[in-house]
């Protein structure tokens, strides 16, 4: 089963295509770990006597390969053991209490997969802190394929994405990749892939909506979005509207 998608802005030259797999992005777009991410940010900013961030700085400047947020907050890096720094950061985000997927995850997913539509994860995080957070959160199964990294300096995922490519059976326009980073659009962009936006996550909305790609405000739009798009497409008599992907839990 496959749904037909159009730009929701209308960007010129996308056309409308058939979705058959989701690939999504982790943190930010399906968990809820952004203040987690300032927290951590802040306790190492704090413990070397620089300015502090609030949410809305943070998600106006943070971005991969994190290196480069790091020397635009103040960090001199050249004074640094990046590795030390590495797991300063991850000892930090994962002893933040209250982290949870954001409230719509788990109904969403369950929607792509009542629909038929394959789904996998491509993330930044390392591979055994990843699939520990699924399987904590009960989302594991939802997933054909888990893609992490080896190490924890959160470069491009970009390599990930394309091995993961070579593993499906799934032609490229007719992917989906779900992010909240305009490092989820540069990915897509380089595998030939759809790609849509939550701005609920790590990036704020206006930095998103400078690079095309259609940009959703919540998690909870999703949905919405999506029967926008079949109902944009149920004229045409070749492609009859799947009702499961919109049934709400």
């Amino acid at each position: 089963m496959a749904f037909s998608m159009n730009d929701c802005d209308k960007a010129e030259g996308q056309s409308s295509r058939q979705v058959r797999h989701v690939i999504w992005d982790w943190n930010g777009t399906l968990l809820d770990d952004t203040q987690a991410g300032v927290n951590a940010v802040n306790g190492m900013l704090r413990a070397r006597g620089l300015p502090l961030l609030d949410l809305a700085q943070y998600r106006d400047l943070f971005g991969f390969p994190v290196r480069h947020f790091y020397e635009a907050i103040g960090f001199r890096l050249e004074c640094e053991d990046w590795d030390a720094m590495a797991r300063e950061f991850h000892d930090l985000f994962l002893s933040e209490p209250g982290l949870e997927l954001h409230r719509e995850a788990t109904g969403t997913l369950q929607s792509f997969c009542d629909a038929g539509i394959g789904q996998s994860i491509l993330s930044a995080s390392e591979q055994t802190i990843l699939e520990r957070m699924l399987t904590a959160f009960g989302v594991q199964h939802y997933f054909a394929h888990i893609c992490g990294v080896d190490n924890l300096y959160g470069h491009s995922k970009l390599d990930l994405g394309r091995a993961l490519l070579e593993r499906l059976a799934v032609p490229r326009n007719q992917i989906l990749l779900i992010g909240d980073s305009l490092h989820d659009h540069e990915v897509a962009a380089a595998l030939d892939v759809q790609c849509l936006l939550i701005a609920q996550g790590h990036q704020s909305y206006a930095r998103l909506a400078q690079c095309g790609a259609p940009v959703l405000h919540r998690l909870s739009d999703l949905r919405d979005w999506l029967a926008r798009q079949v109902t944009a497409s149920a004229s045409v008599p070749s492609r009859p509207p799947p009702s499961a992907l919109l049934s709400r839990p």
